[in-house]
């Protein structure tokens, strides 16, 4: 507890806390890696259960929604193989301005 009052009193000596946000590339591979990491574990949803659902897409994941494929194929991680992603993870302000795209958000949000 002494511990917490101490931190409370830091914190509010500080000041404001500044409202930034981590850089672009960091939040897309850090994106990418969670994403693989759930793929790997447990398997995506089906595309077409995350826009009943209310999910955004972006333009290829809405494509795979119209092909008519299995589950598995909707259910696979289509960012692993989009350039969207490899700008995202290289570059400060990626040239990504699809709707949909986490990529794009995280550069242009």
């Amino acid at each position: 507890m002494a511990d917490d009052r101490w931190f409370e009193r830091l914190a509010g000596a500080t000041g404001a806390i500044a409202q930034e946000r981590a850089p672009a590339r960091l939040t897309s591979k850090v994106y990418s890696a969670v994403v693989a990491r759930m793929a790997e574990s447990s398997g995506l949803l089906d595309l077409k259960d995350t826009r009943k659902a209310g999910g955004h897409l972006c333009v290829f994941e809405h494509a795979l929604t119209l092909v008519p494929a299995g589950t598995n194929i909707r259910s696979m991680n289509p960012c692993r193989i989009c350039h969207a992603r490899l700008l995202g993870e290289r570059l400060d302000r990626a040239p990504i301005f699809w709707p949909g795209c986490p990529y794009s958000e995280f550069h242009n949000g």
